[in-house]
């Protein structure tokens, strides 16, 4: 539980540091609405044509009497709407971070100089940054889409499937989030994409507390756009906390004794 808070208080301090910001949080906003537009047409594709692509894939239905086969698609429908908008909240925040690389490198490193007063460097040429980052993304999504494989056949369990799997999946897209936003802070301090995840499940409290929430809100594109800024700067709050890495105090004022 303590984790939990203190996964949505890095959350809560992001937010709370580009509102201080005004500039880093006006250039984070850039990447975002560019996705939004790639986002929001996805979905009203989904929209449209879902019914029909459930319809597809279960030619055994034909035959059955009304009004199962209308209600067994639609539930169906329903399901694949669900796990298509958890998968697609990481889908956006990785689109939207490879576009945004360089905005958000830059904030978080000023988010690290602000706490310690250094920002690592990875070292690595833009284009490779580039190449890493979308590498590494592709590997999440494959990861989370294994997951919403599983959780949308556990949707057919009765009462399981309508209660326990949508509580499941939003646990899992919230620590994928929170892994894809904490990795701009850790790939510039040189941690896999591995690592990254072994430190994560190390926390797992911490990673559910900061990402879930995010999930829930990411659901509406438009508020994803004006929390990322705010989210990359919590995230490299919370990866300064996973590695160990404090905020130096600052130097006494002349005439205070120095502490040890």
């Amino acid at each position: 539980m303590r984790d939990l808070g203190a996964g949505f208080g890095y959350l809560m301090k992001g937010q709370r540091w580009v509102s201080q910001h005004g500039k880093q949080f006006g250039m984070g906003l850039l990447p975002g609405l560019i996705t939004l537009v790639l986002y929001a047409a996805a979905l009203i594709c989904l929209a449209l044509w879902g019914d029909d692509f459930v319809t597809w894939a279960t030619p055994f239905a034909d035959d059955w009497t009304s009004p199962w086969a209308g209600l067994f698609r639609g539930f169906l429908t329903a399901v694949l709407f669900a796990l298509v908008l958890l998968l697609a909240v990481i889908a956006f925040t990785a689109v939207t971070l490879l576009i945004g690389q360089p905005f958000y490198e830059s904030l978080s490193e000023k988010v690290d100089l602000a706490e310690g007063g250094h920002a690592p460097e990875s070292g690595l040429p833009l284009w490779r940054e580039l190449w890493v980052s979308a590498r590494d993304s592709l590997r999440v999504l494959v990861r989370a889409a294994l997951w919403g494989i599983l959780l949308f056949a556990l949707g057919f369990v009765p009462f399981v499937g309508q209660s326990v799997v949508p509580v499941i999946g939003f646990l899992v897209t919230g620590f994928f989030l929170t892994e894809e936003l904490a990795a701009v802070a850790l790939q510039r301090r040189s941690v896999e994409l591995r690592e990254r995840l072994a430190l994560l499940r190390s926390r797992k409290g911490l990673a559910w507390g900061f990402g879930t929430p995010l999930a829930v809100a990411f659901l509406v594109p438009v508020v994803a756009v004006f929390l990322m800024p705010g989210a990359v700067a919590g995230a490299t709050l919370m990866a300064r906390d996973l590695l160990g890495e404090t905020t130096p105090e600052p130097a006494p004022e002349s005439g205070e004794p120095a502490t040890h």
